[in-house]
């Protein structure tokens, strides 16, 4: 049985669920609507601020490798990458000073649903070794199904990739604490870090159909857009070597699917 407690979060097998929303302090009409869409679900949230990486000069980037950015993406990397990197890191740290033995970090353009938490709750107990969940993807090609939760929500890795967003995932304390120690030093967007569990040592699922989605806040990106995606990109032979360690990327992606 499965009980929600509104103080300190949603009481299951596998423990306290926390759930964590990161909401930049100039966002407040996006909290207001992500809050009283988890009131309507009965989910409690703990804010976390995200963090404007606008406001941080490239000098001040802390924990950036910006030559193996460049070499593994092809690209600069953008301010509002850098904030939303920072941001998750704060969440992780904030779970872990919490008394939570699980949590869902979530970004604030996400539709909650009525069933959400139940969901994220059974997806845990069918995968009791996973660390990290992805509950919600933009693709999730040639899916290998190693479970199926009560709810009937399939779960595996996918051999296909990137699959991106970080929109909302479930975390555990040990993938929390991998997590922040081994994808500190900023290489890739923080949804391919997530993706990476061949790197960091986490052990990292998906669900193959997503159980949320992303609201009509998500229309317009705090991140980027695709002109200032398109600007800070390498062009031509300057993009050879990033292609060569895309396929080195895809294959250990693949073998780890079938870890």
């Amino acid at each position: 049985m499965l009980e929600l407690n509104m103080a300190t979060g949603m009481t299951t097998s596998q423990g306290l669920i926390g759930a964590y929303v990161i909401n930049l302090d100039s966002s407040s009409r996006r909290w207001a609507e992500v809050s009283s869409q988890a009131t309507t679900a009965g989910i409690h949230l703990d804010r976390i601020p995200g963090v404007d990486g606008t406001s941080i000069p490239p000098a001040q980037r802390s924990g950036f490798n910006e030559k193996e950015f460049v070499r593994q993406n092809g690209r600069q990397m953008l301010p509002g990458e850098y904030g939303c990197y920072r941001a998750h890191m704060r969440a992780l740290e904030a779970f872990l000073s919490s008394n939570y033995e699980n949590a869902i970090i979530m970004e604030d353009d996400v539709e909650l649903r009525q069933d959400f938490t139940l969901r994220a709750a059974a997806i845990l107990k069918a995968v009791p070794s996973a660390e990290v969940v992805k509950l919600l993807n933009h693709r999730s090609k040639w899916c290998r199904t190693v479970a199926v939760s009560e709810y009937g929500d399939a779960v595996g890795r996918c051999l296909h990739g990137p699959q991106g967003s970080a929109a909302c995932y479930l975390v555990t304390r040990e993938g929390a604490r991998k997590l922040l120690k081994r994808a500190d030093n900023i290489e890739f967007p923080y949804d391919m870090t997530l993706e990476r569990g061949w790197e960091t040592g986490v052990s990292i699922y998906t669900v193959r159909q997503n159980i949320v989605e992303l609201s009509e806040r998500s229309a317009v990106s705090q991140i980027a857009s695709r002109a200032q995606y398109r600007a800070v990109k390498l062009r031509g032979p300057r993009k050879i070597g990033t292609h060569f360690l895309r396929l080195i990327e895809y294959a250990r992606r693949i073998r780890y699917a079938f870890s």
